[in-house]
C-alpha cells in the first residue's frame, strides 16, 4: 500500500476535473443510501469483529490517517480485535487471520475451500494477463496446469540438479564482485542486498531463458522488473474505483511500463527459440530452461499454448518471485551473523569440517546441521513478507466460526504464528540452537503442522520452496566461507527495524566490512 498517497488531479482539465467531482459526489449519496440499506442485511452475516468503519470508504481512512505501514496497523490492531479481524477497504473486504490454529483450519483442513484468488485490481490484471500465473491464478484448470508444469518440469529435486553448474558459476562471480567492491572502499566494505539481489537474478535469468547475457543486459532487464513491482504498489483508486479518473496518468505510466516489459522479454524468448533449432556445437545456450516448457504448454480448457504476452508473464513471474525474497533473507542472514559472532564462528567451523579447502558445493548442505538451523530460525524470525500472498474462498465458507464471504481478501498476517509463544521458547530470542538440539521442530511445508509458514501452506504453498532453500543455504554459506564479517564503524549496533518495500528488508540498508579468510 506503499502508493496510497499519490494523485493525479494536474493530468484533469478543469471541465473534466468538475465532471469527476459531480460523479464523486453522486456516487458517495448513491453509495451511502446502499451502504445502509446494505447494513441490516449484512447483519445476518456473522464477520470477525473489527473496527468501526465509515459508509464507502469503510477503514481506508482510518489506515491512512494512522500514518502506519499496513504490517503496523494489523499488528497494533491484533490485540484488540483478536486473530481474526475485517477490515474494509472501500469496496474491497480484507479478513486477516494471524494465528497456526486458523491458518490450519483454513489451507489444511479446507484446503480447496480456501485456495483460490480474489479479483484483481485493473493494473494488477494488465501485468498478469488477466490472472494467467502460477500465484494469481484462480483455483480451477489453469492454475493447475501452470503449476503442475512449474513444479515437475522446472522445480523438481532432478530439474534444480540440471542448474547446478548455472549457481556455481554465478557463486563465483557473486564472491568475486563482493571481493572487487571491498578492495575499492575503506575499510573493505561492501552493501549486502544489492550485491545478493544481482547474484540471485543473474541464477534466476539463467534458469529461466538458458542464453548467455552481457552484465549490461542483465542490468537492463532487471531495471525493467523493477518498474514492474513498482507499478504494482495499490493506489487509492484500488480501493475506490469511482477515483480512477484522478489517476489516468498513472494508468498510463502502467501501460508504458507494461509495453516496455514486452519489448524487453519477448527478444529473449525469441533468442530462445532460435537456440533450441540450432545444432552448432559450440552455442552458449544451457541444454535446458524454464521457457521450454511453456512454449508449447497445454493448458487445461484450451486448445492454444500460451501467447507471447502469456509467456512474458510467466517469465516475469519466475524472476520477480525469487529475486528479492532471496536476497532479503541473505541481508537478515549477514546482519545476525554479525550481531552474533559467535554464531558466525560455528558456521565457519562446520563449513571447514565439511568442506575443508574446497569451495562449498551444494552436496555439502545436507551435511551442514547448524547452517539449516540457521536458515530456519532465520526465516522463522525474518519471512521474506509479513502477510503471504492473499486467498479467497471458492464459495461463501466459514472460519474460526464468522462468516468468509467469498469475494473477501482473506490475508495472513504472518509473525504471530511464527512468535507464538505457545509454539515456541523465548520466541523473540534469534536461537539456531533450538533447532541444533531437536527440543524445538518446524515443518515449513506445515503436513505436520504450523508453527511457521514464510512461504505459505497448503495448496497455494510457495512451489519454489526447495529451490530458495538451496539459494539461500549456499549463498549464506559461500559468503561465511570466504569472508569474516562484521560492523561498518560508523554502524557498529546493527539496527533490526524493518520497512516495507517489494519484500521486508532492513530498515537501513546493510552496509559491512569483510576480511578475506584466504
Amino acid at each position: 500500500m506503499a502508493s496510497l498517497y499519490s494523485s493525479d488531479q494536474s493530468s484533469l482539465s478543469t471541465s473534466s476535473y468538475i465532471h469527476v467531482m459531480f460523479t464523486f459526489a453522486a456516487f458517495l449519496l448513491s453509495a451511502s443510501i446502499l451502504f445502509f440499506t446494505r447494513k441490516s442485511k449484512s447483519k445476518s452475516l456473522n464477520l470477525p469483529p473489527g473496527p468501526p468503519r465509515s459508509p464507502v470508504v469503510g477503514n481506508l481512512l482510518q489506515f491512512i490517517r494512522s500514518g502506519k505501514p499496513f504490517m503496523t496497523y494489523v499488528r497494533d490492531l491484533r490485540p484488540v480485535y483478536g486473530p481474526i479481524l475485517t477490515l474494509k477497504m472501500g469496496t474491497r473486504t480484507l479478513i486477516v487471520i494471524s494465528s497456526a490454529e486458523l491458518a490450519h483450519e483454513a489451507f489444511v483442513e479446507n484446503g480447496a475451500l480456501f485456495a483460490s484468488r480474489p479479483a484483481e485490481t485493473p493494473t494488477r490484471a494488465i501485468f498478469s494477463c488477466n490472472k494467467f500465473t502460477v500465484n494469481s491464478a484462480v483455483y480451477g484448470p489453469v492454475w493447475r496446469s501452470l503449476r503442475r508444469n512449474m513444479v515437475s518440469n522446472m522445480l523438481s529435486s532432478t530439474r534444480l540438479r540440471q542448474f547446478q553448474t548455472v549457481r556455481k558459476s554465478a557463486m563465483d562471480q557473486f564472491i568475486q564482485r563482493i571481493r572487487s567492491e571491498s578492495e575499492s572502499t575503506e575499510p573493505g566494505s561492501v552493501w549486502v542486498l544489492k550485491n545478493a539481489r544481482f547474484a540471485v537474478f543473474c541464477i534466476l535469468l539463467s534458469m529461466c531463458f538458458g542464453i548467455h547475457m552481457e552484465e549490461d543486459e542483465i542490468f537492463k532487464i532487471d531495471d525493467v522488473m523493477k518498474k514492474v513491482l513498482m507499478t504494482l504498489n495499490p493506489r487509492i483508486d484500488d480501493y475506490i474505483p469511482i477515483l480512477s479518473p484522478f489517476f489516468s496518468k498513472n494508468w498510463k505510466a502502467a501501460m508504458q511500463v507494461r509495453e516496455e516489459q514486452i519489448r524487453t522479454v519477448v527478444p529473449l524468448i525469441e533468442r530462445r527459440r532460435s537456440d533450441l533449432c540450432d545444432s552448432s556445437p559450440d552455442k552458449k545456450s544451457a541444454p535446458f530452461a524454464y521457457i521450454d516448457t511453456l512454449f508449447d504448454l497445454k493448458i487445461e480448457g484450451r486448445e492454444t499454448p500460451p501467447s507471447d504476452e502469456e509467456l512474458v508473464t510467466l517469465c516475469s513471474e519466475f524472476l520477480n518471485g525469487g529475486t528479492d525474497t532471496t536476497a532479503t533473507a541473505i541481508e537478515w542472514a549477514i546482519a545476525r551473523l554479525i550481531d552474533e559472532p559467535e554464531m558466525q564462528e560455528k558456521m565457519h567451523r562446520e563449513i571447514v569440517t565439511v568442506a575443508g579447502e574446497r569451495r562449498v558445493d551444494e552436496k555439502d548442505l545436507d551435511q551442514m546441521p547448524y547452517l539449516k538451523a540457521f536458515i530456519t530460525e532465520l526465516l522463522r524470525k525474518h519471512p521474506p513478507t509479513h502477510l503471504s500472498l492473499t486467498h479467497a474462498a471458492v464459495r461463501p465458507a466459514t472460519l474460526g466460526g464468522y462468516d468468509i464471504p467469498a469475494d473477501a481478501n482473506l490475508e495472513v498476517y504472518l509473525p504471530p504464528v511464527s512468535e507464538d509463544p505457545k509454539s515456541w521458547t523465548d520466541p523473540e530470542r534469534f536461537d539456531p540452537e533450538r533447532f541444533v538440539t531437536g527440543r524445538e521442530e518446524a515443518d515449513m511445508t506445515g503436513v505436520t503442522g504450523i508453527k511457521m509458514m514464510p512461504f505459505g501452506v497448503g495448496r497455494r504453498i510457495c512451489p519454489g520452496l526447495s529451490m530458495a532453500m538451496v539459494h539461500v543455504s549456499l549463498m549464506v554459506a559461500r559468503m561465511v566461507q570466504e569472508f569474516e564479517w562484521s560492523a561498518y564503524p560508523s554502524e557498529p549496533k546493527i539496527d533490526f527495524d524493518e520497512k516495507f518495500e517489494f519484500t521486508v528488508v532492513m530498515k537501513r540498508s546493510l552496509r559491512a566490512v569483510i576480511k578475506h579468510r584466504k
